[in-house]
């Protein structure tokens, strides 16, 4: 509820894990029933994306859950996030066509960490069965997917995991990660390529995942200052935390704007 009057998406992470209860997902609704412009982003399973399981009885369990939010159209996508080792084969591109197939009423989003999925043959893939590229900023290492300005569906997708320099074939989402605070001058580097997306696509959906003490909402917060955001208004608690990040930001409850703008009609 607190974070719906400062942003407009969340994301929902412990669908990567389990499904999602279907009456957790009508309460996550009602929470941010204030808000009209608020959006959730939450994960496809591990089952799917890393362990490559199409199973009947768990596509049924993930779909139970995320459909209360397609029904109220407070689902901006399902993302599918695939680990580095993850290329673009022939193989792979046939897998992620059946797992679009069995999710085909859903907004899925893909996050490739493999650059191989940046060749023309793979981009077509995406673009052809309405497969959103997600543009991310992650740790360098050996092959990895650099940041990008990529469009393949009417959404764009920037996640944001931080730059701390991991073991080449690790998951992410280590406690280094999730402790990353980007500064500054590494937040102004996306202003360009989000304001490229922002002038093709119908929305922009940006997620930071380096959550640990308020870093994701602090990082948020700048990147909407960055682009121009009409409200400037923070958590108390943030500010406190984070004056010199926060310096631009009031303490008073916000009126609510989307973080790029839709492009105009």
């Amino acid at each position: 509820d607190i974070l719906s009057r400062h942003v407009d998406l969340a994301e929902i992470d412990q669908t990567f894990s389990e499904p999602l209860k279907p009456e957790i997902a009508r309460l996550y609704v009602k929470k941010v029933h204030h808000n009209p412009a608020f959006l959730f982003t939450a994960l496809l399973g591990r089952t799917f994306t890393y362990d490559r399981i199409l199973d009947d009885s768990a596509i049924t369990a993930w779909k139970a859950g995320f459909e209360p939010l397609l029904r109220t159209r407070r689902l901006g996508a399902v993302v599918m996030q695939f680990p580095w080792a993850f290329r673009f084969t022939e193989e792979n591109r046939q897998f992620l066509i059946r797992l679009r197939r069995a999710f085909h009423e859903f907004p899925l989003a893909a996050e490739m960490r493999h650059e191989s999925w940046l060749r023309d043959e793979a981009v077509t893939t995406l673009v052809n069965y309405h497969i959103g590229f997600i543009n991310v900023d992650q740790p360098e290492y050996f092959r990895a997917m650099p940041p990008a300005a990529l469009l393949t569906s009417g959404v764009a997708l920037v996640r944001l995991h931080g730059r701390h320099n991991p073991d080449a074939f690790r998951e992410f989402d280590s406690p280094a990660d999730r402790r990353y605070m980007y500064d500054l001058d590494e937040l102004l580097e996306w202003k360009p390529r989000l304001e490229r997306l922002a002038g093709f696509a119908s929305r922009t959906l940006v997620t930071t995942t380096n959550a640990v003490e308020g870093r994701a909402m602090v990082n948020a917060l700048q990147l909407r200052e960055i682009c121009g955001g009409v409200s400037l208004e923070a958590p108390t608690s943030l500010l406190s935390l984070y004056p010199a990040e926060l310096a631009a930001f009031r303490a008073r409850r916000p009126v609510q704007a989307m973080l790029l703008p839709a492009r105009a009609a």
